[in-house]
């Protein structure tokens, strides 16, 4: 098997596994309600469009920006369900 047909199949696995961490986010966020699930979901959900486009658009591309752009959005929504959790109640 080649290197880069191994890093393919990599790529797709983890697309793969965040997809099912994004179900597992989103079936808690079912029974709790609790927007820190949901948002996490999302992120998970953002994490496997971003492995799905390196596979098809390639890091060494021009669209990498974009690329890494979309993975650093899912960083930005993690962040935010957390500062969101945390977040003084109002009094």
């Amino acid at each position: 098997m080649q290197t880069e047909n191994l890093g393919v199949f990599v790529q797709g696995a983890t697309a793969l596994g965040c997809l099912a961490l994004s179900v597992f986010f989103l079936r808690f966020w079912q029974r709790s309600h609790d927007r820190l699930f949901a948002i996490f979901a999302l992120a998970f959900l953002v994490f496997a469009v971003h492995y799905v486009m390196l596979v098809g658009f390639g890091s060494a591309s021009e669209t990498a920006v974009v690329i890494y752009g979309v993975r650093a959005f899912a960083f930005a929504l993690i962040l935010l369900a957390i500062l969101d959790k945390n977040r003084a109640p109002s009094a």
